[in-house]
């Protein structure tokens, strides 16, 4: 779903502190309470935005899974259940969406299936410049409408009076329903977009909201705090009252500080705090994210990491094994040799376990020989500097510290580092201003396809911008088929064309170690729909 700060690390992504935000935050915050239904907690880092029509990362989708819902949700147990749409069908051309007439947006107005309508194509106008325009392609006319070919009224989706909603697809597409769960996808209201324009959704009282919770607060780099929403839906099942998140930190040992002394319920831990978690009698919690680490290489005129052999030379170079049981050091984390980890389904069963991933063993002899191969195609006799992109936190300075020995160690490279604050370091991932960077991808939906297709040429999330023809015309058989042996014949390939082309280097599978609150019950530990969610959460007494 999305990019990860550190991405990725994630889903140490929802909880945190800046020291200035510790020392500001109020004195009497505490961790929970259970009379008021109150449930403090930090985040890794502000969110960069939450547009829903712009948003493309994990901390933004953790707070619009709070405040806002589509036509689809996600269950207690993560399971799709109806959100806005009380039911629907599904058929190969398109989809219909019955909406519930008793959903209400924050101020009191119905929500509508024009919410939608709008949300979708403002979405794809080349203004609004949506870099997940993308998700929409299934649907009629969504490429065009994006490309500027098409207005945005040729979208293939309209409203039949206020409550139902008609969809036609350009080609099958059975992951559709889980689509409708995701942030970009979430309703917009006209009039609030309007009216605010390109300031839409950067302050609390400039926008509105149809979900679960209000945000109440909203100081920029320092708090957030949202409110239950007496206007939702479904608010009688709702138990929690307010989530509030004065502390914004990337620092798991600043994270785990706030926990230890009751200031908030839940903690993420790295290497370094386990061993004070177990001595302090903390149960420790564990949970698969789902997302994958990668080293993405550069592929802009000029830059020497679209040197095919340079690539290969890197890709001998790097062992995952090692970075993750030597490095990092965390359990649960996992070497990844693949684009798809190992959690995407496949026909019946995992996808990897169907289509094993090759793999490359690390060789250090075969690396200076394809580095020997780069030097020749390129003209040079030596490699210039290269700058590696990266994020602020502790892991993420460790990995790129390795990576940066590794190349110089090993193939007399020099690598400098350029860490940058999750914010500054996803605009420059958009700008391509970095050689490689380290980056994450957390999936979006329940579907093979939200990794697939992240470095087709077409998505603006392929940051490299890497071209394959082949690659490309892969993704076009699995969209444009409804035979699930050929679509996964094609995924297949797409994970041979990775091996064998490079355009990234996986390195590992992401996992979370956390402690919680005893007395926090109920919380959503999730692949999909935003990580951890409260809705279905309580205190104890």
């Amino acid at each position: 779903m999305h990019h990860l700060p550190g991405h990725a690390a994630l889903y140490a992504a929802l909880i945190a502190t800046l020291l200035t935000a510790l020392l500001a935050a109020p004195a009497h915050a505490k961790a929970v309470d259970a009379q008021r239904q109150a449930v403090t907690l930090s985040l890794a880092t502000e969110p960069p935005t939450l547009n829903s029509a712009v948003a493309t990362d994990t901390i933004a989708n953790f707070v619009l899974s709070h405040l806002m819902e589509g036509l689809a949700a996600y269950g207690p147990e993560g399971e799709l259940v109806p959100g806005i749409a009380e039911h629907w069908q599904l058929t190969e051309q398109g989809a219909t969406f019955w909406l519930r007439r008793d959903a209400r947006w924050s101020d009191g107005k119905p929500v509508t299936a024009h919410d939608f309508v709008f949300a979708w194509r403002h979405a794809l106008k080349p203004a609004t410049a949506s870099q997940y325009a993308f998700i929409f392609y299934p649907i009629a006319n969504a490429e065009q409408v994006n490309n500027g070919e098409l207005p945005p009224e040729a979208l293939g989706v309209q409203a039949v009076g206020d409550y139902q909603l008609q969809v036609r697809f350009k080609q099958p597409c059975p992951y559709f329903l889980s689509l409708t769960a995701f942030m970009t996808f979430m309703p917009l209201r006209e009039d609030i977009v309007d009216q605010w324009g390109r300031r839409y959704a950067a302050d609390a009282d400039k926008m509105v909201f149809n979900g679960p919770f209000s945000l109440e607060t909203w100081v920029h780099g320092a708090h957030l705090r949202l409110r239950k929403n007496p206007y939702y839906w479904n608010a009688g099942q709702v138990r929690i009252e307010e989530i509030d998140m004065p502390y914004i930190t990337s620092d798991p040992s600043a994270q785990f500080n706030l926990f230890r002394d009751g200031r908030i319920a839940l903690a993420a831990l790295d290497t370094g705090l386990m061993g004070e978690a177990v001595s302090r009698g903390y149960e420790i919690h564990d949970f698969h994210t789902g997302s994958l680490f990668f080293l993405e290489f550069n592929f802009r005129e000029g830059r020497i990491t679209g040197n095919w052999a340079f690539r290969k030379a890197i890709q001998h170079l790097l062992d995952p094994a090692m970075l993750v049981n030597k490095v990092i050091g965390l359990p649960g984390i996992k070497p990844a040799y693949s684009l798809f980890p190992v959690t995407v389904k496949g026909l019946k069963g995992s996808f990897r376990q169907e289509y094993p991933a090759p793999r490359v063993k690390p060789d250090i002899a075969a690396a200076r020989r394809y580095l020997r191969l780069a030097k020749e195609e390129l003209g040079l006799e030596e490699i210039p500097p290269l700058m590696l992109l990266a994020g602020d936190s502790p892991r993420a300075t460790q990995e790129a510290e390795y990576y940066q020995y590794l190349f110089r160690t090993g193939l007399g490279i020099e690598l400098r580092i350029d860490q940058q604050v999750f914010k500054q370091r996803l605009e420059k991932m958009r700008r391509g201003d970095f050689d490689i960077v380290a980056a994450a991808w957390g999936p979006d939906y329940d579907d093979i396809m939200t990794f697939a297709d992240l470095f087709a040429s077409w998505n603006d999330n392929n940051r490299g911008r890497y071209h394959n023809a082949e690659y490309d015309r892969l993704i076009r058989v699995a969209q444009q088929t409804s035979d699930p042996r050929r679509r996964f014949k094609a995924m297949a390939g797409i994970q041979q064309i990775v091996v064998e082309d490079v355009p990234i280097l996986p390195t590992y599978e992401n996992g979370a170690l956390y402690v919680q609150h005893p007395r926090l019950r109920g919380v959503r530990r999730a692949v999909f729909g935003g990580d951890p969610n409260f809705r279905y959460a309580w205190i104890a007494d």
